[in-house]
């Protein structure tokens, strides 16, 4: 696996062991949808991991624990639980289809983003993150993780350049400035924590009306 255009292995093996963030774990989902080697490999951590699990000593339970299981059992059964509700992006992987998505917002010429309402991790959260042919982002750093995985079209910062299933991780220490290079707009989604944070005077000035 490419190191800069794929997620760490640290972190795959977090998704693998389900203990990932919920928002970082909804764009890895989508970045192994795109690419069925890195899902082929993961899924062969899950069943290693599970191996393991099956040879671990099992732990004594509370006395009270199928008592409380039971009483769960029964206060769920009275709730009706309506199926996750779809989209209407049918061109997105699977595992973004099963969320709702919220309006898009104009966030600059050529830059529109939209809510996935998928589970938060405090300030961290899913946008859909779309830039039209030739425009770039303004240039910035992060308060916290950003997780980008390309679903259509392709950008570049600097000389890298990612493209569809492509990863990007980023973090404070990441100054960037994607721009969009191909000839179709970029669609990404994206992990982010917290705002994001211009760079320069000019930045300083736009940070109260720069909302992502």
């Amino acid at each position: 696996m490419n190191p800069r255009r794929n997620p760490s292995e640290e972190r795959l093996l977090a998704y693998a062991a389900g203990t990932l963030s919920p928002p970082e774990a909804v764009v890895i989902a989508a970045h192994l949808a795109l690419r069925p080697a890195n899902d082929a490999w993961v899924r062969r951590l899950q069943v290693v991991g599970g191996e393991l699990l099956e040879e671990t000593p099992p732990s004594p339970m509370a006395d009270d624990a199928l008592a409380r299981a039971l009483a769960r059992i029964e206060t769920d059964a009275g709730e009706a639980k309506a199926p996750p509700p779809l989209n209407d992006m049918a061109e997105l992987p699977e595992p973004l289809r099963r969320y709702a998505l919220g309006p898009w917002r104009w966030l600059g010429p050529g830059i529109r983003a939209r809510d996935v309402h998928a589970p938060r991790n405090g300030d961290c959260r899913v946008i859909l993150l779309k830039i039209d042919p030739g425009r770039e982002t303004p240039r910035h750093t992060h308060c916290g993780v950003e997780l980008t995985c390309v679903l259509s079209g392709a950008y570049a910062t600097g000389a890298e350049r990612f493209d569809v299933g492509d990863l990007e991780e980023a973090d404070p220490d990441t100054l960037h400035q994607p721009r969009v290079v191909s000839d179709e707009p970029c669609l990404c989604v994206v992990a982010l924590d917290g705002e994001i944070q211009l760079d320069g005077w000019l930045g300083r000035l736009m940070q109260p009306f720069v909302k992502l």
